[in-house]
């Protein structure tokens, strides 16, 4: 997962993550891929489109 310049950090994408490997932070996003399985869900729900797939 790639987090665009313009994330709000508000948290939506760590919230439905069913595997609970995103913390948000004040500024910036703590994203384990290593344990990533690619479901995409965090990508779904942002509401502003700022996550998108590593390339």
């Amino acid at each position: 997962m790639k987090v665009n310049d313009w994330c709000m950090y508000c948290g939506e994408c760590a919230g439905v993550c069913p595997r609970n490997l995103i913390e948000v932070k004040e500024t910036s996003i703590i994203f384990s891929k290593k344990e990533c399985k690619d479901c995409r869900l965090c990508m779904q729900v942002c509401p502003i489109k700022a996550l998108e797939p590593e390339e």
